[in-house]
Parts: C-alpha cells; sequence; structure tokens
C-alpha cells in the first residue's frame, strides 16, 4: 500500500509516516507543500492514498483538492486538517474527496482510516461530523442583557410599551428603562430606527 502524505509541518508528516511505517504493509512518500505533492504525483504516482493538508502552501483550501481530484487520474485524495469545520469536512466530501482526518484523531485510529481509504472506502470520524457546532456570537446580542434583548424583540415586533410589560410581567417604567439602555448601547435615537438595527443585522 502507498501513501502520499502533504503537509507543511515536517514533525506531523514524519509522525504521520511513522505510525503508518510500524503498522507494515504502508509505504509513506512526503511532500511539503501542494506543488511538491503535485510534482510527486506525476512522478512517483500512482498512490493508493494522498492525504492533503487543508492549509499548506499552495493549497488554497478546497481549491488545491478540487484540482487533485480533476487532474489525480482517479487517484483518491483525503483531506488532513486541525482547524478545518465539519463544514469544510462535508464540502469535501461533496466535492469527490476519499474522507476527512482531523489531525486530533488517535494514531490507531488514523491508521485504520488510511488503510479503509486506500481500500476504496470513504471516511470521516463519527464524532467530529455529529458534533454541534458552537454558537457564533451577535455583536449586538453580546451588548444586551436577556431583558433588554426580550424589550428590543418586542420593538421589531411593533408592540407598544404597554404591550410588552404585559408579555414579560414587569411595570411599563421598567420597560422604559430597558429600552433607554438598548437605544445608548446599540446607538439608535428611538424605536424605530433600534428595530431597523436589529432587523437589518439579523439578530431575530
Amino acid at each position: 500500500m502507498k501513501v502520499l502524505i502533504a503537509d507543511d509541518h515536517e514533525l506531523v508528516r514524519d509522525t504521520l509516516a511513522m505510525f503508518l511505517d510500524i503498522e507494515g504493509g504502508i509505504a509513506s512518500d512526503l511532500a511539503g507543500t501542494f506543488e511538491e505533492a503535485t510534482r510527486k504525483l506525476d512522478q512517483d504516482g500512482p498512490f493508493d492514498l494522498v492525504l492533503l493538508d487543508f492549509n499548506m502552501p499552495g493549497m488554497n483550501g478546497l481549491e488545491g483538492l478540487k484540482t487533485a481530484i480533476a487532474s489525480g487520474n482517479d487517484q483518491r485524495f483525503a483531506l488532513i486538517s486541525g482547524e478545518a469545520t465539519r463544514e469544510i469536512a462535508e464540502e469535501a466530501l461533496e466535492l469527490g474527496a476519499a474522507g476527512f482526518i482531523p489531525k486530533s484523531l488517535p494514531a490507531k485510529s488514523l491508521v485504520n482510516a488510511v488503510r479503509f481509504m486506500a481500500m476504496g472506502e470513504r471516511y470521516a470520524p463519527v464524532e467530529f461530523m455529529t458534533a454541534e457546532e458552537p454558537a457564533t456570537p451577535h455583536p449586538i446580542a453580546d451588548q444586551l442583557t436577556k431583558r433588554e434583548l426580550q424589550v428590543l424583540r418586542g420593538l421589531t415586533e411593533g408592540k407598544t410599551n404597554k404591550q410588552i410589560a404585559r408579555d414579560l410581567e414587569v411595570q411599563e417604567p421598567t420597560v422604559k428603562l430597558h429600552i433607554k439602555n438598548t437605544y445608548r448601547k446599540i446607538g439608535a435615537p428611538n424605536r424605530t430606527v433600534a428595530a431597523l438595527i436589529a432587523r437589518e443585522s439579523g439578530l431575530f
């Protein structure tokens, strides 16, 4: 079994090659850039599997993967990364990659994944692909308290102070205070502008 490991970090390349070598039956060739990987594919190919680092020089993320798959003469390419998101992994698989390997994968699992893909299967770790993505903080939501957000939602829905107070089960003066604080924090002179800012930012 012949595998090409293309990664700009020498330690990563050598460590992966060592793991594969220990298992036996897997010969590793190494490249530090996408250009070098392309050259080795032409000179030393075909390989049973080519591991491409998502962030190495010349790769340009998924563009490099597209190029490799398009000109790879039916060779199998897999993406390896310590930073790529689940979305990127999904896109890579949709483009025709043999799989996706996060660099956090344990050595034994990594070797098994390489064998699995080299034999014609597709691989992506279930834990990685099903993990919930961390919520992206909203710049306006980060500035406001929970109650101020509730009041601002009421403003975007065109409710009066009295209606908001009834919905939140608070006194109307309390709502007015929250509105005043919200205006100050988001830079709005009145309720119409505050509602507009909330809508245009995609807050609600």
